[in-house]
């Protein structure tokens, strides 16, 4: 099973490639300006939820909020 699971989201990921590189490689559309400024506010936007959840992961770590419980008898 797990192979069949490997090869199907292999097979998946190749396609998926396929169809990005063709799209990459049409020569003659260019990318208007609020294309680039959506994918830049969107790749910032990537990274500051990015970091803010990593961040908050470190910081409940640290501080013992993913300890179990301690119930007192």
């Amino acid at each position: 099973m797990r192979v069949a699971i490997s090869v199907g989201l292999l097979a998946f990921l190749v396609a998926v490639g396929a169809y990005a590189y063709e799209g990459l490689m049409v020569s003659d559309a260019p990318v208007p300006t609020y294309g680039v400024v959506a994918f830049a506010v969107g790749a910032v936007v990537l990274v500051v939820v990015g970091v803010g959840l990593m961040g908050l992961l470190f910081y409940s770590s640290r501080h013992g909020y993913d300890e179990p419980p301690h119930i007192k008898r």
